[in-house]
C-alpha cells in the first residue's frame, strides 16, 4: 500500500487493475504475451548485462522496424513522427494554425524533472 500513499502525496492518479482481470488493460497483456513468446521464452540469458542488451535490441526492433497493424502497418516510431503535432511550450499542439485539446493526463504539479519525482534505474 506504500505506492498508494506515494501516489496521493505526489498527486498522481492511480488506475488500478483488479487481480484476475487482465482484460482491464488488454494492450499491455498483448504486449506482455509478445515479449514472453518472442524473447523471454526463446532466450537463455548469460548475465544481467546480456539480458539488458538483448531486451534493448528487441525493443528497438519492436518500435522502429516491425510494422503494427493498429498503425496502418507502420512501425510505431514512424507512425509517431507522421501523426504527432508540434507541441508548444504551453502544452497545446498546433497543426496548420489550429489548436487541439491539451494532453489527457494532468501534468505533475512539481514537474517531471524534479528530483523527488525521478526514480532510480538499473
Amino acid at each position: 500500500m506504500a505506492i498508494l500513499g506515494w501516489s496521493q502525496e505526489a498527486r498522481i492518479e492511480w488506475h488500478y487493475i483488479a487481480p484476475g482481470k487482465p482484460a482491464q488493460n488488454a494492450f499491455i497483456e498483448s504486449f506482455n504475451g509478445r515479449l514472453r513468446d518472442e524473447l523471454l521464452n526463446e532466450t537463455l540469458f548469460r548475465s544481467l548485462d546480456h539480458a539488458r542488451e538483448t531486451l534493448a535490441l528487441w525493443k528497438d526492433g519492436y518500435n522502429t522496424i516491425r510494422p503494427h497493424s493498429s498503425f496502418g502497418n507502420l512501425p510505431p516510431a514512424i507512425y509517431a513522427m507522421l501523426a504527432a503535432p508540434v507541441m508548444q511550450r504551453d502544452g497545446r499542439s498546433e497543426r496548420s494554425g489550429r489548436s487541439t485539446p491539451g494532453p489527457v493526463a494532468s501534468p505533475s504539479p512539481t514537474g517531471s524533472n524534479d528530483q523527488q519525482t525521478l526514480l532510480p534505474t538499473g
